[in-house]
């Protein structure tokens, strides 16, 4: 009979807290989905606009550039405070844990705040026309993303906050970062297609 090889892990950590770990490793492959579905609406979106004369359509305005510019500043620096929250997840900080997440939330707002406002000057709907649906398919996908990670933020928050940080909860800490960073990231050429695209490939 052959013997049974067997592999001796006792000596391994019941929880890594790096990218290691295999929660990382979902969040990551989670991120590589939701780009994919960015991705093929970017396709869609160029693919669209070469079959007509002018874009967006006749009657229907260029969107404004100046807040979704501005609103790109606290949405870069709620990146550092996923940083700052994922460090100090590594070193068992319970500080910087809170004021790393509570700095990514509250930039956060203030980003969806100027993206709530921008909103109201859309002079289109979803139904309005090809143009108006992938506009706010990109980004109501891209704001749905953006809100259920914050509500994620927001529990470990509540969780740290009333002292449950053990490594289960600083594992959630150190992962929530990869996505954050993803949905800043992806942003940036969304918002240069959105915003900058008619202007360079024929507004109306």
């Amino acid at each position: 009979m052959t013997p049974v090889r067997t592999l001796d892990v006792t000596g391994l950590p019941m929880y890594e807290i790096s990218s290691r770990a295999p929660l990382w490793w979902g969040q990551l492959l989670l991120c590589v989905i939701e780009g994919s579905v960015f991705s093929i609406l970017i396709a869609m979106y160029f693919y669209l606009r070469l079959s007509v004369d002018v874009w967006p359509p006749t009657r229907v305005q260029l969107l404004h550039t100046g807040l979704p510019t501005l609103a790109l500043i606290p949405l870069l620096l709620s990146a550092g405070g996923s940083y700052i929250a994922s460090e100090a997840a590594k070193k068992n900080s319970r500080v910087g844990m809170l004021v790393g997440l509570g700095s990514n939330l509250g930039l956060a707002l203030v980003f969806l705040s100027f993206r709530f406002v921008e909103w109201r000057t859309f002079n289109f709907t979803w139904a309005s026309d090809i143009h108006g649906t992938l506009v706010w398919s990109i980004l109501f996908l891209h704001t749905f993303d953006v809100a259920a990670d914050l509500i994620m933020t927001l529990v470990l928050v509540v969780i740290v906050a009333i002292g449950r940080y053990g490594p289960k909860q600083r594992i959630g800490v150190h992962v929530d970062s990869v996505v954050w960073y993803f949905l800043v990231l992806i942003w940036l050429p969304l918002y240069v297609v959105l915003y900058w695209g008619p202007r360079l490939v024929g507004g109306a």
